[in-house]
């Protein structure tokens, strides 16, 4: 893995649920980690679903090894949020390849 590759900021953020003033719950995401990370894979898919045709963008890092991202965690990258799919270990907790998708709003 080479330092020099990895030219991007991306946050890792976790789920917390609070309470509102008016005592309704409400969903909020703190900042777990700052990584630097390569993105590996880019791409848009189209899918034809039962509202028509839809398309979902994916990406996929590659960053350091950090312990404790699960795929209930969130990527903040470049403006936009995006769920984990799956996290696949590179080498013996040498690095970690993170496969995301954009967040539905």
């Amino acid at each position: 893995m080479r330092a020099g590759k990895m030219v991007h900021v991306i946050e890792i953020q976790r789920a917390s649920a609070t309470i509102s003033p008016a005592g309704t719950p409400l969903q909020t995401w703190a900042k777990v980690a700052t990584l630097r990370a390569e993105i590996v894979e880019q791409g848009t898919e189209e899918f034809l679903r039962n509202a028509g045709d839809t398309s979902e963008t994916t990406l996929v890092f590659r960053t350091r090894h950090l312990d404790g991202i699960t795929d209930e965690d969130r990527v903040s990258f470049d403006g936009g949020a995006y769920d984990i799919d799956r996290l696949v270990p590179i080498g013996r907790r040498r690095g970690l390849e993170i496969r995301c998708r954009l967040a539905a709003p």
